[in-house]
């Protein structure tokens, strides 16, 4: 018998080796875990190709590829608030802006006005909260139907944050969007899901550091 593949880093490891296991189809993993191992992999692989790591392959539930998407874009953004937190401070920006839009935080009992980096870190803690919750997602294998209404809401949230850093942090977007693509990732999640209309996508496409691919809606099934 094969012995299992171990998908970890070892101790000493050469940093030029760090996560550098090969891929490993989905179909061969048996982890309850194997759809956020598999999406964790292909991001590692290449994370501009949006398209193979958002589109739900054939045979696997689409609820639970979403719920994944998630949760690896809230880890993902932790990275992004890390590059944020020198220049993104109180005073230089007081407010939640994105142009015109003034966000109140839902990160407390009634939404109400916070800086912008406590507003992104606010709303990073719930969603990442309410996705790690028992109460809404009680199964890594499985999605209530009752939970479904929470992904849009979350993902709209999580936008913000990148609407935010593209029109008052711009060079800080750019240098992590070249590296990540997670900009790229999260809006054509947003299009292959039919997350939000278009006029409310108010970062463009050409923020993106990658062609984002077409969508063939033919094929796709609706959330209604």
């Amino acid at each position: 018998m094969p012995q299992a593949q171990v998908l970890r880093n070892r101790p000493g490891i050469r940093h030029e080796d760090w996560s550098q296991w090969p891929t490993i189809p989905l179909e061969q993993m048996e982890s309850t875990f194997s759809v956020q191992q598999y999406i964790q992999n292909m991001v590692r692989h290449d994370a501009s190709d949006v398209k193979k790591i958002v589109e739900v392959p054939e045979g696997q539930d689409r609820d639970l590829w979403r719920y994944e998407l998630l949760r690896q874009v809230c880890q993902d953004l932790n990275n992004f608030v890390v590059l944020l937190e020198p220049e993104c401070t109180a005073s230089s920006c007081p407010e939640m802006k994105a142009l015109e839009w003034l966000y109140l935080c839902a990160g407390h009992p009634n939404p109400q006005q916070c800086s912008a980096l406590d507003y992104i870190i606010h709303t990073l803690d719930s969603a990442t909260a309410l996705l790690n919750s028992q109460k809404y997602f009680p199964s890594r294998v499985s999605i209530p139907p009752t939970s479904l209404k929470h992904f849009s809401n979350v993902t709209r949230r999580l936008y913000r944050i990148f609407a935010h850093a593209w029109f008052h942090h711009r060079e800080v977007f750019t240098e992590f969007e070249i590296e990540s693509h997670l900009y790229a990732r999260v809006l054509y999640m947003i299009k292959y899901f039919d997350i939000m209309p278009d006029d409310a996508l108010v970062v463009p496409a050409d923020a993106c550091m990658t062609d984002l691919p077409e969508i063939d809606r033919s094929s796709m099934v609706s959330d209604e």
